[in-house]
């Protein structure tokens, strides 16, 4: 049997926080490797990254969600109950609820939402002056996802709801006061949508038909039972955070049609140019950093062993720049799409395997969706301009953003 590569220091918890997405790909080529074991957090964890650890990452019969993932990333990100920490046939089941809310017709309609509100907020940001992409897209994802899944939001709640979605994306890898943020954010805004699930429920506040808040509030488990009002409290964040999140996609879109400004000509009035870049966009820029499972049974796997219950990270920033996969991963080269039928276990920034069956991301097309539309404004909609500043991107950071949001300039409607 193999030996598996070990990292040398007995916890890599700080070093995992100081290299960020890079710590399990550094690690992987100093031991000529794509499995690794170290220790995360005390506990003793084994590394992965590649497509063969993908396919092998999403196999159910090896590996489990429930107590897969870290207490501060269910405290702060994912919350508890929800779908991304179950499995089996609990799982299959709030899958079929999510997937029934991403039809066709339902994610057209959040496009259309969105880029209704994206020319509604062109004439503030004429005269605002510079302003920053980052924080305008979060409030205007904040406000139109809002609507879509049916939750009341008052115009002067907006600024503070996207302030309290981005605490709990970003608290996961924080420590200290920004990290304890991102807890009570997601304590506050539980709560609420739990009371607000138990009105629709009882009459007192209906949720409009067919909204995604009246399938989750409606909806019953295998057993015929309503989901627990903070469960469906839970269920809701997951839809209302992971689109505001694309917020870091629609930055990094404007990120690359200003280094790379050929492509502002391509993607115009062209679906498979901006298909392809959109795709690039994904896979080349930061986004989450890696997914967490649990070995359901012993097994061997090339040779290394991995013993029940021990705990797998999969690293997608990794896996979504690994050489093998992906010649010259370091550049940003939107025409490696051209033709190319994308690989659901090779293209992972949003998880790996299928969308129905698997844990990957139920938004993922909305997500390609969004940047599409992102990327139609940004360049068809109005014209702008980036005035100098620091542009550096901070994989140890996570997420990775420019410092200061991308900040743009002498904004003005084109159409």
């Amino acid at each position: 049997m193999a030996s598996m590569p070990a990292d040398r220091s007995p916890d890599s918890t700080l070093a995992l926080l100081r290299a960020g997405y890079r710590f399990i790909g550094e690690r992987c080529e100093r031991y000529d490797s794509d499995v690794f074991r170290t220790r995360i957090l005390l506990a003793p964890t084994i590394c992965l990254r590649g497509r063969p650890a993908t396919e092998l990452f999403y196999d159910t019969e090896r590996f489990q969600r429930a107590t897969a993932m870290p207490l501060r990333v269910q405290r702060t990100l994912t919350g508890r109950g929800g779908v991304q920490g179950l499995d089996g046939m609990e799982h299959a089941d709030r899958k079929a609820m999510f997937m029934s809310i991403m039809t066709p017709a339902a994610i057209r309609q959040l496009g259309q939402l969105f880029d209704d509100e994206w020319r509604a907020r062109i004439p503030a940001w004429e005269a605002a002056g510079p302003v920053s992409l980052y924080d305008e897209l979060g409030r205007l994802l904040t406000r139109v996802v809002y609507a879509w899944v049916g939750v009341p939001l008052p115009a002067s709640q907006v600024a503070d709801r996207a302030v309290e979605l981005h605490a709990m994306i970003e608290a996961p890898a924080l420590a200290g006061p920004r990290h304890w943020r991102g807890r009570l954010a997601r304590r506050r805004a539980e709560r609420r949508l739990a009371d607000l699930v138990e009105r629709t429920r009882t009459g007192l506040a209906p949720a409009p038909a067919g909204s995604a808040l009246a399938v989750i509030a409606e909806h019953r488990d295998g057993r015929g039972n309503l989901l627990p009002r903070r469960t469906a409290a839970v269920e809701l964040l997951n839809l209302l955070r992971p689109v505001v999140a694309v917020d870091q996609y629609m930055t990094f879109a404007a990120l690359a049609l200003h280094d790379h400004p050929g492509w502002r000509d391509r993607v115009r009035d062209d679906d498979e140019a901006t298909e392809q870049f959109v795709q690039e966009v994904r896979r080349y820029y930061p986004f989450f950093p890696m997914a967490a499972a649990r070995v359901r049974r012993s097994f061997e796997w090339q040779g290394h062993h991995f013993p029940a219950g021990r705990r797998v990270l999969l690293d997608l920033y990794g896996t979504n720049h690994h050489p093998t996969l992906w010649p010259e991963p370091e550049l940003f080269r939107p025409e490696r799409f051209a033709g190319r039928r994308v690989d659901p276990f090779a293209l992972i920034p949003q998880g790996g395997g299928d969308h129905w069956a698997g844990h990957r991301c139920a938004g993922e097309w909305i997500t390609i969706d969004l940047m599409k539309r992102a990327v139609a404004n940004l360049t068809t909609t109005m014209r702008y301009d980036v005035p100098v500043q620091d542009l550096t991107l901070d994989l140890r950071r996570m997420p990775a953003l420019p410092p200061l949001g991308l900040t743009i300039t002498t904004i003005r409607r084109t159409d």
